[in-house]
């Protein structure tokens, strides 16, 4: 299971109050609401994440839970239960010895700790739970952050790390977005006594990009154009991710007018041909140093 965090997805930190975690969540539901973004799955997925992190943080009990326990709130309390007795175990069988906390992999799946620990068996911790242990453990987890920038995120291109001193060749498809994990099963610390390793989670951050805004697989940009072309029309160049197209200037287009360009913003996560819009705002750049013939023609458009 991939973690979620919580606070970050409402835009609050720790010591945030309920009130501020209300708030936070009612402007963003605004923003995100399906309605208001219809067949954006993006905004969607956003949405209910949104959702969830609310019916969360907006418990205080449930909040306690998160904070102490993160991604294994929900079953927090039986994590440390079977902690405990699997240590009192490892204590009768092998005099005393037992193991640390570190060595069950703390922070790992839930579900994860339950099939190693006690070969799949969720319920009682009797004499036949015990017995199906091998005392074969799930390696720890490691968790990652690979840095790309926004043309790399727009592109499918392999990459290669080291992790435990092993090389690890992954494809990242087109269109990840900032924040999002991925799971690499088996890249992990290796297992104790013969188990599976653990697995292995990598974030991506993408910094803000000079020329684009990302939002969603939509990408916005800001295009400068001299009072001569916003008057009479003309051409400009805009750059894309793919190489730049020219468009054409409408008479009398005023400042901060946006048109879009279909198609050309960013890739849409696995779905290959698939890409958002480009939105292109013009900017108009007012003339500097004019000449007195200048100034003299603006006066005579200013009394006509």
């Amino acid at each position: 299971m991939a973690y979620i965090d919580y606070y970050k997805i409402l835009g609050v930190d720790k010591s945030a109050t309920q009130d501020d975690i209300k708030k936070a969540y009612r402007k963003l539901a605004r923003k995100l609401h399906p309605d208001l973004n219809p067949d954006d799955k993006e905004a969607e997925r956003k949405f209910k994440e949104l959702n969830e992190a609310n019916e969360v943080l907006s418990n205080p009990e449930n909040r306690a839970k998160y904070d102490k326990y993160g991604e294994n709130w929900k079953h927090g309390e039986e994590y440390e239960k079977a902690q405990q007795q699997q240590r009192q175990y490892q204590q009768q069988s092998y005099g005393g010895g037992g193991f640390s906390g570190a060595d069950f992999g703390e922070g790992e799946d839930f579900s994860d700790f339950f099939q190693n620990m006690f070969g799949g068996s969720g319920g009682g911790f009797g004499r036949s739970s015990r017995g199906s242990a091998s005392g074969k453990f799930k390696g720890q987890d490691v968790h990652a952050e690979l840095n790309l920038n926004l043309r790399d995120a727009a592109q499918t291109h392999p990459q290669t790390f080291e992790i435990n001193g092993k090389k690890v060749r992954i494809t990242i498809p087109a269109g990840v977005y900032d924040g999002q994990q991925i799971k690499l099963k088996g890249h992990g610390n290796p297992g104790f006594n013969g188990g599976p390793n653990g697995d292995l989670y990598i974030t991506f951050n993408i910094p803000a990009d000079p020329d684009f805004e990302r939002t969603g697989d939509d990408l916005k940009t800001k295009v400068a154009i001299d009072l001569y072309t916003a008057v009479l029309g003309g051409d400009v160049k805009v750059n894309t991710l793919d190489g730049s197209v020219n468009l054409k200037v409408k008479p009398e287009t005023q400042s901060g007018t946006t048109v879009r360009l279909k198609g050309k913003g960013f890739p849409v996560y696995k779905k290959e041909g698939q890409h958002g819009d480009l939105f292109v705002t013009y900017e108009v750049k007012l003339p500097v140093n004019l000449t007195d013939k200048q100034k003299e023609l603006f006066e005579q458009l200013k009394n006509s």
